[in-house]
C-alpha cells in the first residue's frame, strides 16, 4: 500500500480546503451570536471513480464544515386594526409597554411653545400657567 501526503494530496487543494473549513469553524466557535453547546464538525470526504479497465480513477475530494446555526433574535410587535380607516397596522415596541413612549422617543420632540399672559409663563399647548418654566418644585408642603 502507497502513503499519500496530505498537505500535497490532489495539488495541495485538499489542505487548503481543510485550512478554509477550519478558519469557518473557529470564526463560528468565537460568534457570541451562536449557541456556545452546539458540536462543530468538519467533513473530509474522497470518492474515488474507476473506469472499467481499473487502470485509471477519479478522485473528489471535498471538505464540509458544518456550522452552529446562528441565533434567532427576537422582538415583540403590537397588532391592531385603526378604528378610522380600518387598515390593519404592526408596530413593534421592544421591551417596553405598548403605547408607552421611551425616552429616545422624547427627546426627539421639541418643547411646547410658551406664551407670556399677565406676565406668567404659559404652555401654549396645554394651556399650563407656569410659575417657573425652568425650574420643578417637587417638595412635599408640611403639615
Amino acid at each position: 500500500m502507497s502513503s499519500v501526503n496530505l498537505e500535497t494530496f490532489a495539488g495541495g487543494a485538499l489542505q487548503e480546503k481543510f485550512d478554509d473549513a477550519m478558519g469557518k469553524v473557529l470564526a463560528n466557535l468565537m460568534d457570541p451570536n451562536t449557541p456556545w453547546k452546539n458540536k462543530r464538525k468538519i467533513t473530509v470526504e474522497v470518492t474515488f471513480e474507476q473506469n472499467e479497465d481499473r487502470d485509471d480513477s477519479t478522485v473528489n475530494v471535498s471538505v464540509v464544515p458544518k456550522l452552529a446555526p446562528v441565533k434567532p433574535v427576537s422582538t415583540r410587535m403590537a397588532i391592531g386594526k385603526d378604528l378610522k380607516t380600518g387598515e390593519v397596522f404592526a408596530e413593534e415596541y421592544g421591551s417596553q409597554c405598548r403605547g408607552q413612549m421611551s425616552l429616545e422617543d422624547y427627546q426627539g420632540q421639541q418643547e411646547a411653545p410658551m406664551a407670556s399672559v399677565d406676565g406668567k409663563a404659559v404652555d401654549t399647548a396645554t394651556g399650563e400657567v407656569m410659575e417657573d418654566p425652568q425650574v420643578l418644585n417637587f417638595r412635599q408642603k408640611q403639615a
